[in-house]
């Protein structure tokens, strides 16, 4: 099976990456609206009104600003996401039309690094604050993600050999 065209990997890639931002958006959907509904809350407990809770109620109501946070998270998490799928579509768009060292392709690359980077480093604020906030829960541990660095190296260097490929084809069709 071919790698790039139509009919490749490259394009049943694509078609999966297309899924994948679909499902992204109506993620982001839900979550907003989970977002809404618990920031309503945690401002104004008495909008429950008359549904009863179980016992543990009272703590659900005093946990309220600590959903808003984690629900919050999960959407700039999903959103950074949303943004990496979107430039992989674009890239293997590029790739379904035989065009791998499209110019555009480098900036890609990068700004799915920089977004693979902000999602790490956004981890590492999640679990500072939920030290924090959450001070009775010690399930958290922090660990360093090697992969995670690798693979924000390993996308820089692509995008450098990405850029040298768009280079070396325009000097190809500089030359009669």
């Amino acid at each position: 099976m071919r790698a790039l065209g139509p009919g490749s990997v490259s394009s049943f890639l694509k078609i999966i990456l297309d899924v994948v931002y679909i499902s992204l958006w109506i993620g982001l959907g839900v979550v907003g609206l989970l977002l809404l509904a618990a920031l309503l809350l945690a401002l104004n407990p008495s909008l429950l009104g008359d549904i009863s809770l179980s016992a543990g109620g009272e703590e659900v109501t005093h946990r309220g600003p600590v959903a808003v946070l984690g629900l919050l998270a999960a959407a700039i998490y999903m959103a950074g996401v949303q943004v990496i799928v979107a430039q992989l579509r674009r890239i293997f768009g590029a790739l379904t039309v035989g065009d791998p060292f499209h110019p555009e392709n480098v900036g890609r690359l990068r700004v799915v690094g920089l977004i693979l980077a902000g999602l790490e480093l956004g981890r590492y604020a999640v679990w500072g604050l939920s030290g924090w906030l959450l001070p009775a829960s010690n399930t958290v541990q922090p660990t360093l993600s090697l992969t995670a660095w690798f693979s924000v190296l390993v996308v820089f260097v692509l995008a450098e050999v990405f850029r040298e490929g768009a280079r070396l084809r325009r000097e190809a069709e500089l030359t009669i």
